[in-house]
């Protein structure tokens, strides 16, 4: 049976979801593969470069910097953190080397490798060409753009970093070019990989739902949501919302849960704490606000929601072109903080109509289409 590795880490949980997502779709279409999901943080623990740099796995500090808000600067500590890889590089392919070999030793070895982290794409490449030559390396960017240099794409020169990318934007796909990568070794996927739930029907009465949830059934209703581990600026929109109908997910983050919950507002305010019911959520919604998370704006926009986002110095940088994505398809706004929330959401409850034109021209089917993408790599 062929092999395939996903390569995941946890850093904001975007990957590893990626991962499950596409593992599932691959198993629900019967075909002959081994999918194995590999934690790349597990691989690299006793040569965790970042631990050592800072005495933090990357991952944790990432999913930190997210829970608290400190994205201020984000650009600089990226410039720090891969000033960071490439002093330990060689000791990083080494160990990948070693592991590589080690399934190889023990029959185990990978058919197709396929990367859905950034960051180790050129360490990942490298390793492979050494220890197992005739496996094809793919990355699938889990972001709608890069953010060069050495994000996602690194430059090829001659047969250097040659891999195949799967871009779910022309914009990651003209960068790919630009970066010297043949058009025989791109793939255009039509969207983000989203668990398949997304794509299947809610069947629960909407209003019914919204009346046990203590909602109005009858009233525009924002779905609030800024990714796993929630952030604080969460109780700034609910109170700058007081008047509106909201449902705040929450996350891992009980004591903001908590806090919402005692809130008190002049509309009725739901909040939950950590879900995997997120597309039953949304069915009840009628627009998003949240960070420019390129998931997150996609399983909106995939359940017919309207996005309200920002964008300015504290947006993470590889998902500052998120933003630009959201004008240019015309399916929601950008705001430059969320202190203008109230009479964004005002605006954007009065031209709802508009808006769902535009996001159900939207057709993202990237999850069942990438098996296909691998198999012609296979």
């Amino acid at each position: 049976m062929t092999k395939i590795d996903f390569i995941y880490f946890d850093a904001g949980g975007g990957h590893r979801s990626a991962a499950l997502a596409l593992q599932s779709v691959v198993h629900a279409q019967v075909r002959p593969w081994e999918v194995r999901l590999v934690n790349l943080q597990d691989v690299l623990q006793s040569q965790d470069v970042f631990r050592k740099a800072t005495g933090v796995p990357l991952q944790d500090i990432y999913n930190l910097m997210l829970a608290k808000g400190w994205t201020l600067g984000s650009s600089q500590a990226l410039k720090f953190m891969h000033g960071v890889l490439r002093l330990y590089h060689r000791p990083t392919v080494k160990l990948l080397e070693q592991y590589w070999q080690q399934r190889q030793s023990t029959a185990t070895q990978p058919d197709l490798v396929v990367s859905l982290v950034p960051n180790f794409d050129r360490a990942l490449c490298e390793s492979l060409r050494s220890a197992l030559p005739g496996a094809p390396f793919v990355t699938i960017l889990t972001d709608l753009a890069d953010y060069p240099p050495h994000f996602w794409i690194e430059q090829r020169i001659g047969q250097q970093q040659e891999q195949y990318f799967i871009c779910g934007t022309d914009k990651a796909v003209e960068q790919a070019r630009s970066m010297g990568h043949p058009d025989s070794m791109i793939f255009r996927a039509s969207g983000m990989i989203l668990r398949p739930n997304f794509y299947q029907p809610v069947k629960v009465d909407r209003a019914a739902e919204r009346s046990r949830l203590g909602l109005d059934p009858d009233r525009p209703t924002g779905l609030v949501l800024f990714g796993g581990q929630g952030s604080k600026v969460m109780s700034d929109i609910a109170r700058n919302l007081d008047n509106t109908q909201l449902i705040l997910i929450c996350g891992k983050n009980e004591k903001l849960a908590a806090n919402l919950r005692a809130m008190r507002t002049s509309a009725p305010h739901f909040a939950e704490g950590f879900t995997s019911e997120i597309p039953y959520y949304m069915h009840l919604s009628d627009f998003f606000i949240g960070k420019p998370g390129p998931g997150s704006i996609s399983e909106a926009v995939a359940m017919r929601l309207p996005v309200i986002v920002e964008r300015n110095a504290w947006t993470l940088p590889q998902e500052r072109y998120n933003a630009e994505w959201v004008l240019e398809r015309g399916v929601g706004m950008v705001l430059k903080n969320f202190r203008g929330i109230r009479e964004a959401v005002e605006k954007m409850i009065g031209s709802l109509d508009s808006y769902r034109v535009q996001v159900e021209r939207v057709e993202n089917r990237a999850v069942f289409e990438i098996p296909d993408l691998l198999a012609r790599l296979l």
